[in-house]
């Protein structure tokens, strides 16, 4: 299981998923999170990256990745 930051529903979020050897990403769930709560540069850093590239929609306990 893998984790990285993104946003879920216009919230930031801790997105966990498993990525399979061919390359598909199921997403296994997301907890929100707060900016403030990550105070060290690297975590500012990997939020600024993480959240350029990945915008989901959950609806219906369903994820759906927007590009």
């Amino acid at each position: 299981m893998s984790w990285c930051f993104g946003i879920v529903n216009h919230r930031l979020a801790e997105i966990f998923f498993n990525k399979s050897k061919s390359g598909q990403i199921k997403i296994l769930g997301h907890c929100n999170v707060k900016k403030k709560e990550y105070k060290t540069k690297q975590e500012q850093k990997w939020i600024v990256i993480d959240t350029r590239k990945i915008k989901v929609v959950y609806r219906n306990k369903k994820y759906k990745l927007i590009e």
